[in-house]
């Protein structure tokens, strides 16, 4: 059993790694127009930085279920993607209100979810937060209860009333 658990152990250090490596690499992918695109300093840093937070965080990133890491990954992925759309048509109705175009008139909600695992409502709670015109001001994680400020009604009844967002996460982390 020990074995296992080393291998298990192994397996979310590496991936954790490898997830911040590459990330680290997109994000420093626009230095490759410059005359030394990727020095062996600058992978080295790149290496270092993603060692150091692998250390502090593999834990956290995959947890006990590493094996089914992989396989989540095909509901997470999706995920990634329909919130990227969701933070662009926020950005749009922001800038609408920004402009007067919509009205502003920013309120603070309050909401139950059935999310019940500690990263299901993290991911909430950020996923509200990175969305423009929202943020989440306070979680009751026990209770399940989300305290939200919105810039105006409509993004306040998309949290509360068709519960897009809720719905998609339960999915993720298999809370459905």
């Amino acid at each position: 059993m020990s074995a296992m658990k080393e291998k298990d152990k192994m397996f979310s250090i590496v991936l954790t790694f490898c997830t911040l490596f590459i990330f680290w690499l997109l994000l420093s992918a626009w230095t490759i127009y410059l005359p030394d695109p990727y020095d062996f300093s600058k992978i080295a840093r790149g290496v270092l930085a993603a060692a150091v937070v692998t250390a502090l965080s593999y834990e956290m990133f995959v947890q006990d279920r590493s094996r089914k890491v992989l396989f989540n990954l095909g509901r997470v992925l999706p995920y990634i993607v329909w919130e990227l759309y969701q933070i662009l048509l926020a950005t749009i109705d922001v800038a609408y209100r920004v402009f007067g175009v919509l009205p502003v008139d920013p309120r603070i909600i309050v909401f139950p979810t059935t999310l019940r695992s500690d990263m299901a409502q993290f991911t909430l709670a950020t996923s509200i937060t990175l969305t423009p015109g929202t943020i989440t001001i306070d979680i009751e994680p026990e209770e399940g209860v989300f305290t939200v400020h919105a810039v105006a009604v409509e993004p306040a009844e998309s949290l509360t009333v068709d519960q897009g967002m809720q719905k998609y996460i339960g999915w993720v982390y298999r809370e459905e």
